[in-house]
């Protein structure tokens, strides 16, 4: 596995993975979603406690929680009660972290002809994290609230996993932190018990590379800016 070729096609599918906003219809069968998360559930776990439940949903189903999603979001009262549990983001944004959230998005927004100002071009295209971007697939992972800190580093190690292994199988990905301010919504859906916790969403599907959306590609910092050597 350590030859050039085999080097060439992991390192290929790893930067190939990018967050996908726009999916065909084409359904996905189910033995290819669960021969991916048979892949994706070899990512370690301290002392293999392999700490991820996974909720797949589709047709009808998927449908419901996108619809009770949107219909709260465009209720302003009811959307002040919809809080996030945990922080994904930072409760205050330093640099380099805010310019790179900045750039990205306005990225998005430029490729969208979406102006700066135009709150309701912002708020369409915001509405569509919870249509699943039209993806076939909606996944929903879940963690129980027993386990801590490690757990969750365990979980981003095996939601990578599943990108990559979707990738490989012609799939793409768009892992979405947006769900966990609708947690509620979500739990009550998957009929989730008090002890588990919603992580986050992710769309899978086909990606429809007619969307201009579709053609952005973020920047990375190279390896010699964030490693240090030290002998």
């Amino acid at each position: 596995m350590n030859s050039p070729e085999a080097i060439k096609v992991i390192d290929d599918n790893i930067k190939a993975r990018r967050s996908i906003r726009a999916f065909l219809p084409q359904a996905v069968d189910k033995q290819i979603l669960l021969d991916l998360l048979n892949v994706a559930a070899r990512a370690p776990s301290g002392t293999n406690t392999q700490p991820w439940q996974v909720y797949i949903l589709t047709g009808a189903k998927k449908q419901a929680i996108s619809d009770d999603i949107i219909r709260i979001f465009n209720d302003p009262e009811a959307l002040k009660e919809q809080t996030e549990e945990y922080n994904y983001y930072p409760s205050t944004w330093v640099d380099p972290y805010l310019a790179r959230r900045r750039k990205v998005g306005f990225d998005l927004y430029g490729l969208l002809g979406i102006g700066k100002g135009d709150k309701d071009k912002m708020q369409a295209q915001n509405i569509r994290n919870y249509t699943f971007f039209d993806a076939p697939v909606g996944v929903f992972f879940v963690i129980d609230r027993v386990m801590q800190q490690g757990s969750w580093l365990d979980y981003g190690m095996f939601i990578q996993s599943v990108m990559l292994a979707a990738k490989a199988r012609g799939l793409d990905t768009c892992p979405q932190a947006a769900f966990t301010q609708f947690h509620r919504v979500v739990s009550q859906h998957l009929g989730l018990k008090p002890e588990q916790q919603l992580v986050c969403g992710m769309s899978l599907g086909y990606a429809d590379m007619s969307k201009v959306e579709n053609t952005l590609v973020t920047e990375r910092e190279p390896a010699e800016n964030f490693t240090h050597f030290m002998e």
